[in-house]
This record gives C-alpha cells, sequence and structure tokens, in this order.
C-alpha cells in the first residue's frame, strides 16, 4: 500500500533530477533565495560574535584586576552607582542646588594587602613624519600581569625604560612612524623611542600611546606650562587586585568615599535591580527596556521587511518554476497518464521549490559562515572591536535557513496549482489549452487599493501617525499587486496602435498572465518602493535647500585656531593663502584677557574672559536675567509675547546672526573684512578708520552712542556669579561706536573694532584667523592640499567654506534607481525566458511562413521590454501614495507644534510650515525609459535569431 511518504519521496527525486537537468534555471532561482539567506545569517554571525560576554567585557575593561576605582569628582561626598559602573550620582540631591564638584583621593580606600597598578591617561600634540597629531596618551604598566587583557602586544615589546613607549597600530598607520622611529611631542623636547606596537581590542582605531606610569604626562605637563600654555587635562584611576575580589557591598562602602567602581564579581554576578539604590531613584530607572508598543512596533516592522523580502522573491522566482513545469510537462503529463493524480502532479512542482528551497538554505548557511570567517578581519576594522568567540547559535540559523525553504514553497504554489490543471491530453500533445483569468482576484485587489489608499489618507490628514500611513500605503501596493492580471488586460488595448512586434509581444503578454503578472508585479514593488523613498527623500531636500542659512558669504572661507594664544595662526593663513584662489584676504584677532595661551574656552588659573554689554534699555523682557533666576517671559501673556517678538525690535532675531566667531561677536580687524562680507558702505569703513567699534547690532549701542566692554580675570568667579544671578564682577571700558545702518547680513560678526582701537582701549589681543574670498569655489584638489598642510599643524582648527546648500542623497537615488533597474530586468528577462518557451511553436510558424531569423531577437527584446515597461509605470504610480501621505504627516505634525508655539505667544512672524512634496523627475525618467529599453536591448543581444533544431513530434 502506497502512503504519502512514498509519492512525495518519488516528487522530490523527479524534482532533483528535474533541478540537476536545468541547472541554469536552478541556479539562478537558488541565487535569488539563497542572496537574502547569506546576507542575513551572516548578520546574525557577526551580530552574536561582537556581542561579548560579561567575561570578556570585563577583561578588555579592567584586564585581570579585581575591580578599577576612579575618582567620581564630587568632592569625596557619598555617591550612588549602577553596577557596571557607567553611572554616578551623589547620595543626596543638594539642598541649594549646586552639584558638589572637586577630587578626592582614591588611594585612601583601597583595601589593605592589595595589589595596585596605576592607570592615567591624558592628551598631547606628538610629532609625526606629516607634522603634529593630538593623541591620547596612556600611562600604564601593560607588562604588569594585572593588565593582561587590556592591551594586545602586536609587534615588538612593552616599554621598559622611562624613555620608551609603545604605539597603537592605527597610531604607527597614521603617523607614518615605525617601532624603532623617535616621537617627541609640542613643546616638550624630551625624545621617546617606539619599541612595540599593540591594539586596544575594543577600540582598534584608536590613537593612543603607551608610557611607564610618570614617565611622560607629568614632565609634559610641565614643560607645556613652562612655555605659558593650559597644561591638559590627566585623570588617573586605579586597577587594583585583592583576595576575595569586590563584592556589591564592599562597592557600596567605596562609594560612600565619592569613589566609583567598577568589579569584576559584580559585572559577573550583577545583583538584582531591587538592590541598586541608583535604580531606585526617579528618573535613573534600571534595565531600560521598549514597551510593549515600541516592541510590537519594532516586531512588526521586521515582519513587514521579512514579508515584502518574501514577496519579491516569490514573484521573481515563481515564474522560473513556471518555466520549468512548462518545459517539463510532457513529463507530468506521463504522471498523469500513468495513473497519477492532481495531487501527485503539485507534489512534483511544490518538490521543485522544496529541493531548491534546502539547497538554497544549505548554500547560504555555509557561505556565510565561510565569509564571516575570511572576512573576519575586514568587519572587526568596520565595526572598530575585535570579535569575543566566534558565536554560532544554531537554532537562529536553523530558523534564518526554514525561511528560505518556505519562500521556494511559496514560490511553487501558483505553478504547481497551473501545471496540475491541465489535463494529460494537453500535457504530452504540447496543447496550451484555454486559459482564464481569476475575476476575483482582481476585485479583492481593487478593494484592498481603495481601503489602502483610505486608511493612508486618513493618517496623513487626521491621525499624524506615520504607522497609519504606511500600513495603509503597503495594504493599497498589495491591492495593486493582485490586480496587476486585469491591468495586464488592459494594456493590451494599446496594441491596435503599435507596430507587428510590440503587438505581437504585448498580446502574448496578455494572452499569458500567468507567467507575466508575477513579473509585472515584481517590478511594480521594487519600483514603487525606489519612487516612494526616491519622492521622499527629494522632498526632503528641497525643504533642507529653502531652509538653509549660509554661514558666510558664497565662495567666502574662513579658518579660526581659538587655541593656544593663536600660535598656529599665521601659518594656517599662509597655508589658505596658497591653497585657495584668494580675492581679498582679511586677518582677524580676538581679545584676550589672562594668559596669552588661553583659548577661548579655556577657565585655568590664569585665563580670563571679556563681555560685550547689552545695555539693560536694549534687552529683550522676555529674555533679561532675573536678580533671583527664573524664566521672566512667564509674567507675560501669550498675547504680550506675540506683540513683542512681532513689534519690539529688541525681540526679534538679528539678520546678522550666524556662525559663532567670538564671545559678543566682537572680532578685531581691518575693512578688509567688511569688503569680504559684503559691506561696501562708505560710512562704516570711514568710522572703523576713525578708531570706532563698528556694529551691526543696535542691542550693543547704547543711548550715548557707546559699546560697553567688561573684562573679567577670572573666569570661574564669573560662572559662579552666572550661577549665582549676579553681574559679573569687573569695570566697563566705554568705547565710541557707529551703527551701521539697516539691517545687513554679517554671518555672526556684531562688532568690529581695528587693532589700534583695540591697543587705546587697553584691550590685548592675540591671532584668531583669516577670511579670504575667492575668484572662484576651490575644487576638490586644492581642498585635498589644504587639509594636508592644516593636518600638518595638529592644531584644533575651524575651518568652513561656504558652498550654498550641497544635497548628499544623489548617490542614494542612484543606488535606488540602479537596484530597480536589476530587479526590472531580472523579473523582465525571467517572464522573456517563459515567453520564449510558450512562445516556441509560433515561432517556427513565422518562420516557416517566410519571416527573417531576426524576428526572433526582435520578439524576444519586446517581450522584455514590454513587461518592464508595465512594471514600472504601475510601479511609479503606486510609489507616489506612500511618499505624498508621509510628507502630509510630517506637515501636519509641524503644524501642529506651531499652533501651539503660536497660542502661547511663540511664533512672532514664523511663517506658516509648507513642506514641498517634489517628484524626483531625473529618477522617474530614468525608470520610465531607460530601464524597458535597456532590458529591451539587452533580451535582444542575448537571444540567439535562429532557434535549435526541434524533434519531430510524434504522431
Amino acid at each position: 500500500m502506497k502512503t504519502w511518504f512514498h509519492s512525495w519521496r518519488a516528487a522530490i527525486r523527479i524534482a532533483r533530477r528535474d533541478a540537476w537537468r536545468s541547472k541554469g534555471r536552478s541556479s539562478l532561482v537558488l541565487a535569488m533565495i539563497a542572496l537574502p539567506i547569506l546576507g542575513v545569517s551572516a548578520f546574525d554571525l557577526t551580530y552574536r560574535s561582537s556581542e561579548l560576554s560579561p567575561a570578556e567585557k570585563v577583561e578588555r575593561t579592567i584586564g585581570a584586576a579585581d575591580a578599577r576605582l576612579r575618582d567620581a569628582q564630587m568632592g569625596g561626598v557619598p555617591i550612588l552607582q549602577d553596577p557596571a559602573g557607567e553611572m554616578h550620582t551623589p547620595a543626596r540631591e543638594p539642598q541649594d542646588g549646586s552639584w558638589p564638584s572637586g577630587p578626592t583621593d582614591v588611594t585612601k580606600v583601597i583595601p589593605a594587602g592589595s595589589t595596585v597598578l596605576t592607570d592615567g591617561t591624558g592628551s598631547a600634540k606628538l610629532t609625526t613624519a606629516h607634522g603634529l597629531l593630538m593623541t591620547e596618551v596612556r600611562e600604564l604598566k601593560a607588562s604588569d600581569p594585572v593588565a593582561r587583557g587590556i592591551m594586545v602586544l602586536l609587534d615588538g615589546r612593552f616599554p621598559e625604560k622611562n624613555d620608551e613607549v609603545m604605539v597603537t597600530s592605527h597610531f604607527l598607520e597614521t603617523s607614518a612612524l615605525s617601532v624603532g622611529s623617535t616621537l617627541s611631542a609640542r613643546n616638550f623636547d624630551r625624545p621617546y623611542r617606539i619599541v612595540g606596537t599593540y591594539e586596544l581590542p575594543d577600540s582598534l582605531k584608536a590613537d593612543q600611546v603607551n608610557a611607564l606610569p610618570g614617565a611622560f604626562l607629568a614632565p609634559y605637563g610641565k614643560a607645556v606650562e613652562k612655555a605659558g600654555l593650559p597644561a591638559p587635562d590627566t585623570s588617573v584611576s586605579y586597577l587594583v587586585r585583592k583576595p576575595g575580589g569586590f563584592t556589591w557591598n564592599t562597592v557600596q562602602q567605596i562609594n560612600t568615599k565619592g569613589v566609583a567602581v567598577v568589579s569584576r564579581a559584580v559585572a559577573l554576578d550583577p545583583p538584582a535591580d531591587s538592590e541598586v539604590p541608583l535604580f531606585q531613584k526617579e528618573g535613573w530607572g534600571g534595565n531600560y527596556q521598549a514597551s510593549p508598543a515600541a516592541r510590537a512596533a519594532e516586531l512588526a516592522a521586521v515582519s513587514t521587511v521579512v514579508g515584502l523580502a518574501m514577496l519579491e522573491i516569490c514573484l521573481l522566482a515563481g515564474p522560473a518554476f513556471a518555466v520549468g513545469a512548462r518545459r517539463s510537462r510532457r513529463q507530468l503529463g506521463l504522471v498523469g497518464a500513468n495513473g497519477g493524480a492532481r495531487s501527485h502532479i503539485r507534489a512534483i512542482v511544490l518538490s521543485g521549490g522544496l529541493v531548491i528551497g534546502i539547497a538554497a538554505a544549505v548554500t547560504g548557511t555555509v557561505l556565510a559562515v565561510i565569509l564571516t570567517l575570511v572576512l573576519q578581519p575586514v568587519l572587526e576594522g568596520v565595526m572598530g572591536q575585535r570579535f569575543g568567540a566566534f558565536d554560532i547559535r544554531p537554532l537562529e540559523l536553523l530558523g534564518i535557513a526554514l525561511l528560505a525553504v518556505l519562500t521556494g514553497l511559496l514560490a511553487a504554489i501558483v505553478p504547481a496549482v497551473t501545471a496540475s490543471r491541465q489535463t494529460v491530453l494537453a500535457s504530452l500533445t504540447g496543447r496550451r489549452g484555454v486559459r482564464r483569468s481569476s475575476r476575483v482576484l482582481p476585485l479583492v485587489g481593487l478593494a484592498a487599493f481603495l481601503i489602502g489608499a483610505a486608511i493612508a489618507l486618513f493618517g496623513s490628514l487626521v491621525t499624524e501617525q506615520f504607522v497609519i500611513v504606511a500600513g495603509g500605503s503597503a495594504i493599497a501596493e498589495l491591492g495593486v499587486v493582485a490586480m496587476t492580471p486585469a491591468l495586464v488586460g488592459l494594456f493590451g488595448r494599446t496594441g491596435r496602435w503599435l507596430p507587428l512586434s510590440p503587438r505581437l509581444a504585448l498580446r502574448d503578454a496578455v494572452r499569458n498572465r500567468g507567467r507575466t503578472a508575477p513579473a509585472v508585479a515584481a517590478v511594480l514593488a521594487a519600483v514603487a518602493g525606489t519612487v516612494a523613498v526616491s519622492t521622499y527623500m527629494a522632498s526632503s531636500e528641497a525643504q533642507r535647500k529653502a531652509e538653509y542659512t549660509p554661514l558666510l558669504p558664497y565662495g567666502v572661507a574662513s579658518a579660526f585656531v581659538p587655541e593656544e594664544g593663536g600660535r598656529d595662526v599665521p601659518a594656517v593663513r599662509e597655508a589658505v593663502q596658497r591653497a585657495f584662489p584668494v580675492d581679498v584676504r582679511a586677518d582677524v584677532e580676538r581679545i584676550s584677557v589672562g594668559k596669552p595661551g588661553c583659548a577661548q574656552w579655556e577657565q585655568g588659573t590664569g585665563c580670563g574672559r571679556y563681555e560685550v554689554i547689552v545695555p539693560p534699555a536694549n534687552e529683550c523682557p522676555m529674555y533679561a536675567s532675573l536678580p533671583g533666576g527664573g524664566d521672566p517671559s512667564e509674567k507675560y501673556t501669550p498675547e504680550q509675547r506675540r506683540k513683542m517678538l512681532t513689534d519690539d525690535w529688541r525681540c526679534k532675531t538679528s539678520a546678522s546672526s550666524g556662525m559663532y566667531v567670538s564671545d559678543g561677536g566682537l572680532l578685531v580687524g581691518d575693512a578688509a573684512l567688511l569688503k569680504v562680507l559684503g559691506v561696501d558702505d562708505p560710512a562704516t569703513v570711514k568710522a572703523l578708520a576713525d578708531g570706532k567699534v563698528v556694529s551691526f547690532s543696535r542691542a550693543l549701542v547704547d543711548e550715548k552712542g557707546t559699546i560697553g566692554i567688561r573684562q573679567i580675570a577670572d573666569a570661574a568667579a564669573a560662572d559662579k556669579a552666572a550661577e549665582e544671578h549676579r553681574p559679573y564682577p569687573g569695570e566697563v571700558d566705554s568705547l565710541p561706536a557707529y551703527l551701521v545702518p539697516g539691517d545687513k547680513k554679517t554671518y555672526g560678526v556684531q562688532a568690529l573694532m581695528t587693532p589700534a582701537t583695540a591697543k587705546a582701549a587697553g584691550l590685548a589681543t592675540v591671532p584668531l584667523g583669516v577670511y579670504v574670498s575667492t575668484d572662484r569655489l576651490p575644487d576638490s584638489e586644492q581642498r585635498q592640499k589644504l587639509d594636508g598642510e592644516l593636518a600638518k599643524l595638529g592644531s584644533s582648527i575651524e575651518l568652513h567654506l561656504e558652498e550654498g546648500f550641497v544635497g548628499n542623497d544623489g548617490i542614494i537615488l542612484l543606488s535606488l534607481a540602479v537596484f530597480a533597474g536589476l530587479v526590472t530586468i531580472g523579473a523582465a528577462g525571467i517572464a522573456t525566458g517563459l515567453a520564449q518557451a510558450d512562445a516556441e511553436a509560433d515561432l517556427k510558424t513565422l518562420a516557416a511562413v517566410g519571416a527573417p531569423p531576426r524576428v526572433r531577437r526582435t520578439l524576444s527584446g519586446f517581450q522584455c521590454g514590454v513587461v518592464a515597461a508595465m512594471g514600472v509605470i504601475l510601479g511609479s504610480a503606486a510609489g507616489l501614495l506612500p511618499a505624498v501621505g508621509l510628507r502630509l504627516t510630517e506637515e501636519r505634525s509641524q503644524i501642529r507644534v506651531y499652533e501651539e508655539n503660536l497660542a502661547q505667544g511663540w511664533s512672532g512672524e514664523s511663517p506658516l510650515p509648507d513642506l514641498p512634496i517634489v517628484i524626483p523627475w531625473e529618477t522617474l525618467g530614468g525608470l520610465l525609459v531607460a530601464v524597458p529599453l535597456g532590458a529591451a536591448l539587452l533580451a535582444a543581444l542575448v537571444t540567439r535569431s535562429r532557434g535549435a533544431l526541434a524533434r519531430r513530434a510524434a504522431t
């Protein structure tokens, strides 16, 4: 007695033999299914291997130590920390609103009898073969067993003397140095010899230098201070090993002294959240997890992507299985003639999908493992960290492989059903029979399209929910896919106006919708996604272009060096002059208070600052600070705030706002800067030459026509005064000013004085940078040349070249168009292969009546082009719906925020949001014209003009 097992075993054997005979078709389907499986499996392997275990994390963080102790910088007050030692906060909230700060002595809390290793870090500008490079310097005795695992020695040896260092491999590449080279630092004449290279497993791209404790940072800091510059900040932590380790209770005891701890024992066996006091405080939470709604949304998104990918593969592979079934119809007819039922024929065709699905699963999984192993160094380099153990999760890979099997089965369902409906006589004689398309499916598709469009419209105009718009658009697109057979029939009515070959191709596509519709649907899905993303990105780019605010006039460049008292500014100015086609050059300086070497933001000992005074009468009442603190705008009603923003000049945004140039927007320069910024008022130039401070801001000039500048010797005292809402300490110097008429755009420059005016007022200045206008926009080679010269200086240089709005979506749009084109050509090619199999008899008839051999090539090209054109046209129309819906949703969301601000009196004269919807005609044009034409030409080129000799059919 035969069972279903025996019939399926026979079907699988037949399918396996058929797949082996048709290697080309089988390889095509196998590749389509295996490639996504390969990608997903490789991603899973990479993700799991890069996901470190707690033991691996601890080893890379603290080596072989039991704990790392570091100062929490909270003045020694008790703190609360998380088990990982990454977050901490004072145990008691400050009563006066000021948070504790300051160092504490960590060594006092280290248990007696412990092994201690210091780990200090700082930074220095080190000399390289190209110039200078700001680099992290780490003082850690890496050869000590306690530090094992933190640094991995690659070449050479660990430092053993105070004049020896080892460097990371990335630093060696960046600096163009080698083992044995001499290394030194700026303002520090002591040489160091590189004796080895190493890597940080968690940061492969780090530029770091390792020295013995006390060998570099302390003497370097003294040398820098001797040069009149602030010493770089350094931090020290302690790697501690002690018997018994550091339990969670021990960590909490150490926290009471203001010291944070990273403990090996706690990391390997963390306490419950209920045992962590930090997690009981409001706002600190615990193990942060997404809400159920967020997890559901994420799962829905992943399921949608996987589902659409499987649908795309099924639509592409389905016609290929139909090709196999069509070519095997005589074999299938023999099965029926020998007593086989329709279920047996369906089983044979489905077994083809099963066989190829299993082969694709095995191939994709095996290749994923091999490629991940082979490309492991490349993947680690891209991620910037080493893998942990190579982690293979069999259940996850099995689940991914089952997707391939399922995809193969789904792709073979429609061809299996179609093949089982053919009569034995039609299969044996090669007759096609009468093909009838379903009348229900188009109606279901139309209903789905209308419902999906209504949902998307509702989401974009009522709810402001992106998920609803995307879901409705997906339903509408599936409805269009279901309507594809009927739409193909509508396209057939245009054939009466076409020449012979395209008319034959279109008629053949309409008559055989079972193979045409899936290919058209596959093209439709790919093109719809491309058009949707392209339209959304083009619209967003148009909005960014409309909202773009230039930081400088077009073609103007600026370069600032705000550190080290402008030491490198002359070299920067000359480098810009050499590299760029300079028309006008304007050198600028800044006011300096305290030591000349202080940076603009420096707050160390001996560093001060200055303040450009805004007279009380010129302050906007909504922004004026209150003596006791608080928000002054709360004193006014929304109507009063709105009136101030629209009518009070003090509260309007100045047209001269722009890039940050210096405190108060005050620069020291000459008339060349006015020319660079486009200020050509002769009275302004004369006022600057007469020793006045030229002001572009009405708020800075008081009723006497002067500008006030306060020099603050102690920056820390100024910060404390700001915290206590007191005026800054220091005397105010009043300088005569000239208010430039009108509201000229000066790109962040609020006031300008000459060096002579600053000197006469007793204001010390240091070089800041340069502005240059150019004859033409510098090309890429000139910019690279300048970048190379500036990199040699090793300074923090703020360089900006105003190029106007530059869109960065072009390459993405091109990539999307290429992807859609490849899918289109592939789907159309599959449909064309099936068409050739079906139309073999018609082609022989054409040859018998005298048609030239090129008809086969021409007809093949038009068959491919017709499928591509139908899919592209339908996909372009379907893709506009989600893009327009999402843009309307964004617009409604922004309008709602605008209305809320307007109700509170904060919108002023701001215009109502109006988001543009831009159709990317270049992308659409390429899809509508170039892709079908390219598909047609490619199909015509690869098709032979003469068919193979056919065996005479048995009578």
